[in-house]
């Protein structure tokens, strides 16, 4: 597992989503190292990590590895951030932490995390996870460059937002063979990872909990927020307007400042 590390005080984990890698925290990472040891690892499958062929890609699966990746770098007490995927993760992670009376976490940040609530995972993933359209999904998007900055405008409130070099870096690790077939392996089992991912929200009722969301966000809808808030009773939520999927690229000046407010205010 390739990560990037910078700073100096308490650990943060930085867990980045389908198809990104610790490229996502380029605004951030360094904002953020001025008060934290910041750790933004490359999940196996994705960024410059290894490709595993046949790796397990459940939820459950990834969370356990990046539990073993903080043993083995001696990260004990920890704050976790993890969007839209990897909040996905980061809420596995905190209740396999919290079910199992291991109190390393401290503080919980959830940047437009997949859940239960939201309709368009639950309706695109096992579309996308079909035998004939995943392998043909895998084929063309490696080839099909012109629908890249289609895809990354789709993921902003406001596209002039993108900076410059988005798009070639998002591209780059997709031309490493596996890219892509990790990703459908990810949505081969989501339907069952979100049922598992709401069993474990009980556990979680006393972590510090913030939800970050944009408001126009169109991967996971920010009408699921609300819901998701309301099963984690000591979380506080920040929308954010005219901001979509990535807040921490569309306005990380401001994201920068929410997260570390949270941190300091706990």
């Amino acid at each position: 597992m390739r990560y990037l590390r910078a700073g100096s005080g308490p650990p943060l984990v930085l867990l980045h989503g389908l198809l990104g890698y610790s490229f996502s925290w380029r605004h951030n990472l360094l904002a953020l190292a001025a008060q934290r040891t910041v750790y933004a690892p490359d999940q196996l499958g994705a960024g410059f990590s290894d490709r595993v062929p046949g790796l397990d890609c459940t939820l459950r699966a990834v969370a356990s590895r990046t539990l073993e990746f903080l043993d083995t770098v001696g990260i004990t007490e920890f704050d976790l951030l993890g969007t839209s995927h990897g909040g996905g993760v980061a809420i596995t992670m905190a209740g396999l932490l919290r079910e199992s009376g291991d109190r390393r976490l401290r503080r919980l940040i959830l940047v437009a995390p997949i859940n239960p609530w939201s309709p368009h995972g639950r309706r695109l993933a096992p579309f996308l996870s079909r035998r004939g359209i995943a392998k043909a999904f895998a084929w063309t998007m490696p080839r099909a460059r012109f629908s890249h900055p289609y895809i990354l405008r789709r993921l902003y409130g406001d596209p002039r937002r993108i900076s410059h070099g988005t798009l070639e870096g998002y591209a780059a690790p997709g031309r490493i063979p596996g890219t892509f077939e990790y990703a459908l392996s990810v949505l081969g089992t989501w339907l069952e990872d979100l049922d598992e991912l709401k069993q474990h929200l009980p556990a979680l009722a006393d972590v510090p909990t913030l939800l970050v969301w944009g408001a126009e966000d169109a991967a996971v809808y920010a009408s699921s927020a609300e819901s998701l808030h309301q099963h984690l009773p000591n979380s506080k939520l920040v929308r954010y307007p005219g901001v979509g999927h990535l807040p921490y690229e569309e306005v990380p000046e401001e994201f920068n400042r929410t997260v570390l407010d949270f941190l300091e205010g706990q």
